[in-house]
């Protein structure tokens, strides 16, 4: 392996972070702040457990999944979005690299930086709240799965995306919804039957209720069914980049 290659490519991403500090993490943190401030105080003093959890602590692990999702893809959609954009894919292309070097590089970063933000907004909310983690090695698991999941998922609408309009559209219009309609801020308990339902087909909801039982020992659906379609989904998207490298699509013309 060309351990040099895909430290380059690494280095070069993890740099852009330190270049939009404020963007990459002051953001985000202000954001999280808020929703403990609003969520926490507001609807909080109206819902005191939820599950025999306070509703700040339930909160938790749904505010980390919401900025891990979306920061796994935009960061994993930009990284290579960018030097397609401006042509200097093809000179990483004809690197003395290999596909899964290149994809190690990219995505490795954009996973990293998520996972970051993910530690840094934990430790935002312990601020605000006494938290608990009853499966330390459980919430890795998750954290690390989805955020080199859905890098990769941010990999490959990078390379599908013609402008940075299309760049954007899963992340708000599918990502976003998603997460919020996926037992976020509430538990699908909460819910009448048919919506209960209804909710089980959303996959984000298998994300957040396996976090959350890591932290609480509570969930929605079963840990290991929300383990399971993880790496489902992880499989899944790396066939797509396979494929994708394979055909050359949208690189090679």
């Amino acid at each position: 392996m060309n351990l040099h290659g895909v430290l380059a490519i690494y280095r070069f991403e993890m740099s852009r972070t330190r270049r939009t500090l404020i963007q990459s993490i002051v953001a985000p943190v202000m954001t999280t702040s808020l929703y403990f401030i609003v969520f926490g105080a507001a609807i909080g003093s109206r819902i005191q457990e939820v599950g025999g959890v306070s509703y700040g602590a339930f909160l938790v692990p749904g505010v980390i999944m919401l900025n891990l999702l979306t920061n796994s893809i935009s960061n994993g959609s930009f990284g290579i979005y960018f030097p397609k954009f401006v042509g200097t894919v093809y000179e990483i292309l004809s690197a003395p690299v290999s596909t899964f070097e290149i994809v190690l590089g990219y995505v490795g970063a954009a996973a990293s930086k998520a996972l970051l933000l993910g530690f840094i907004i934990l430790l935002t909310a312990s601020l605000f709240i006494e938290l608990r983690i009853a499966h330390p090695l459980i919430m890795l698991a998750f954290l690390i799965l989805t955020s080199i999941s859905f890098s990769l998922l941010g990999f490959i609408l990078g390379i599908w995306a013609e402008n940075f309009e299309q760049l954007s559209v899963v992340p708000t219009l599918v990502i976003t919804p998603l997460v919020f309609l996926g037992g976020s801020f509430y538990s699908i308990d909460m819910l009448d039957p048919f919506w209960q339902t209804i909710s089980l087909f959303n996959p984000v909801l298998y994300l957040v209720s396996g976090l959350r039982w890591s932290f609480y020992e509570i969930s929605d659906v079963n840990v290991w069914l929300s383990l399971g379609c993880v790496l489902l989904f992880l499989l899944i998207c790396f066939s797509f980049v396979v494929y994708i490298f394979r055909t050359g699509y949208k690189l090679r013309s």
